[in-house]
């Protein structure tokens, strides 16, 4: 039997980096609990002191495909080389001779949504570009 899992991502500003991956992906905000029109009024109601609001956020895929993305406030920065990431499949359903100008395409909008480009692999096994999320957590468009 196969186990669901997250994505959990540490954070300075869960909330904004959620929103960057959330644009990228096609991801939206996790819903409310019912009865709650938005997160901060649940988080009030549950008694979260309002500079606590953003220490925490999720995004989820509308379609309930992909996994949940979890973003955790942590205060330190990221001081390494990801040992895991991601790696955003933009151009599978592309023609082969048209990937790298979809994969450039979506590399322009991340740039955008606040990311930066590390550098292109090009290489027999398939094409990608390296990116940096806006917190310098790396990626790969492909």
């Amino acid at each position: 039997m196969a186990h669901t899992f997250q994505v959990t991502f540490d954070a300075h500003e869960p909330r904004k980096l959620g929103r960057f991956w959330a644009d990228l992906l096609g991801y939206q905000e996790q819903p409310p609990p019912a009865g709650f029109a938005t997160w901060d009024e649940a988080l009030t109601a549950f008694g979260v002191p309002e500079d606590e609001h953003d220490s925490a956020y999720a995004i989820v895929d509308p379609a309930g495909v992909g996994p949940r993305i979890f973003l955790q406030q942590v205060p330190e920065g990221k001081s390494a080389k990801n040992r895991v990431h991601l790696d955003v499949n933009v151009a599978a359903q592309v023609q082969y001779d048209q990937r790298r100008a979809k994969v450039a395409e979506v590399a322009e909008r991340a740039v955008e949504l606040g990311a930066t480009r590390v550098r292109e692999v090009d290489e027999p096994k398939g094409y990608a570009m390296v990116m940096l999320d806006p917190e310098g957590n790396e990626f790969c468009l492909q």
